[in-house]
């Protein structure tokens, strides 16, 4: 039996299809690098300028050090914002104004620049970041722009740059007088405001008269420790001494009144009672002395005896003194309890007085408080309009004066124009020439076929009779090695 296996083509195969068919392969190659060829000679060189700008953010108001961005997200807005500035088109058609039209421009189609010519340009306008870094990552960045010509694109760069800056100035100018304006309505409703509140605070503090320091206090202490509540502490104590000096006199009278209709009843009134009767107290003890030593005399001798007998005269006497100073005691007496009366009146209406004063400022303490922070609220927002029209009067100052954006050196178009050279082009195209002829070629013909054949070692047959069976006589008869090499080159190319 014979086994076919797929052909394999080999170097001399395909050398041999690149001899027989010149024209399938060289054709194609000979078109495209036709093409390639041309296009190479005729394409027009292409320059690249670059202009080396920075960037700093605004010294006035800045929180994070004067002409330092905060973060990476502030710079990097910027510079999408200088990008979009750089492609606006009334810049590019200034600065195409400013260089000119070019020497191929054909002047009946319309005025220079064009609106063809502009959006050309828009095209070519780059801002990227230096090699290696990420756009808004640093403050200095590219403007780059291509043209035909070297020394154009320089002009163009250089034009561009300088519209850029001029619009940038005047949007930072317009920017800054609309927040001026918008800051000094937002000042005259602040200040409005603050008017409004000190007149209703001057109105409540006008109702409390001679107490506004005692509110004050109350209101800023906030522990109710001030000078009205001491006095009211005062009072109470000074009252509930009146009233127990008081209360003592009421009852040293009543005693003097007994005493006086009996001085035996001084004998029995307490001496904290007539602290404020020295003399009394003297004839009191006097008198106790007295009777005890006429006891004691009465206990050994008679009533009759002189010195019991001058004895009960002294006592007599002492009890005619007393009595007398009893007299003028109680008038004294009578005379501090008026006194001490009047003291407990006056303490009590002041005290009262205090109270009511004390309750009326508690009462308006909630209503001064609010008054109070609403004012100093308004004041605060007063003060952050002020100090925001300031800055913004000063971005204003500062954006004809000085710039956001500086120059850094003059532009560059470099000493190559851009893309691969017409050399590199050439020989680009006849290689695809090449591939593409070969590509033609094995498509369109046929590789030559290659089989292996191998043959099994046939049994010896015996010799059979001419009375087999019908299906070995109708057995075709065997093919030689030349016939199936002929079919088996047959059955590869048809496949």
């Amino acid at each position: 039996m014979t086994t076919l296996l797929a052909p394999t083509p080999t170097l001399a195969d395909v050398a041999r299809l690149f001899i027989r068919h010149p024209l399938r392969w060289l054709l194609p190659a000979a078109i495209v690098a036709t093409c390639a060829s041309a296009f190479a000679l005729l394409k027009p060189a292409s320059w690249e300028a670059s202009q080396a700008l920075m960037v700093r953010a605004e010294a006035s108001g800045n929180t994070g050090g004067a002409g330092r961005f905060r973060d990476l997200t502030e710079m990097k807005t910027l510079q999408e914002t200088l990008l979009e500035i750089a492609k606006n088109k009334s810049v590019l058609t200034a600065a195409l104004q400013k260089v000119g039209a070019p020497s191929d421009f054909d002047a009946s189609k319309g005025a220079w620049p064009s609106a063809e010519a502009v959006a050309d340009l828009a095209d070519t306008v780059k801002l990227v970041p230096p090699k290696g870094t990420e756009f808004g990552s640093t403050e200095v960045f590219y403007l780059k722009i291509r043209d035909r010509s070297a020394e154009r694109a320089v002009q163009l760069a250089d034009a561009v740059t300088e519209q850029l800056l001029k619009r940038f100035h005047q949007l930072r100018d317009e920017k800054a007088g609309s927040m001026v304006r918008e800051l000094e309505t937002a000042v005259d409703i602040a200040r409005r405001d603050v008017r409004e509140a000190v007149g209703e605070l001057q109105k409540l503090e006008s109702t409390v008269g001679g107490d506004l320091a005692e509110l004050r206090n109350l209101e800023q202490l906030g522990s109710g420790d001030s000078d009205l509540r001491k006095l009211v502490v005062e009072l109470e104590n000074e009252l509930r001494q009146a009233e127990t000096a008081n209360r003592n006199e009421r009852e040293l009278q009543k005693l003097l009144t007994a005493a006086a209709a009996d001085p035996q009843e001084l004998v029995t009134t307490p001496n904290r009672l007539l602290e404020s009767q020295p003399a009394l107290r003297r004839l009191k003890e006097g008198l106790i002395d007295a009777q005890i030593r006429s006891s004691q005399l009465l206990g050994s001798m008679s009533r009759q005896h002189p010195q019991v007998r001058a004895s009960l005269d002294a006592e007599e006497e002492i009890r005619r003194h007393l009595n007398t100073e009893v007299q003028t005691a109680l008038k004294g007496v009578q005379a501090e309890l008026a006194l001490s009366d009047e003291i407990t009146a006056d303490r009590r209406a002041r005290l009262t007085q205090a109270r009511s004063r004390l309750d009326r400022l508690a009462t308006l303490r909630a209503e001064y408080s609010s008054l109070n922070m609403q004012m100093q609220h308004r004041t605060r927002q007063q003060e952050d309009a002020e100090r925001q029209l300031l800055e913004a009067r000063s971005a204003q100052a500062g954006g004809t004066a000085a710039s956001l954006l500086t120059r850094i050196d003059a532009p560059d178009a470099g000493t190559r124009p851009q893309g691969p050279g017409r050399t590199t082009l050439l020989g680009m195209g006849i290689f695809g020439g090449l591939v593409c002829g070969v590509g033609c070629l094995l498509l369109t013909t046929k590789l030559p076929p290659a089989a292996i054949e191998s043959e099994p070692a046939v049994p010896p047959v015996k010799p059979r009779q001419a009375s087999a069976s019908w299906k070995y006589s109708a057995r075709p008869a065997p093919k030689n090695h030349v016939q199936e090499d002929e079919e088996a080159g047959e059955l590869v190319a048809n496949s």
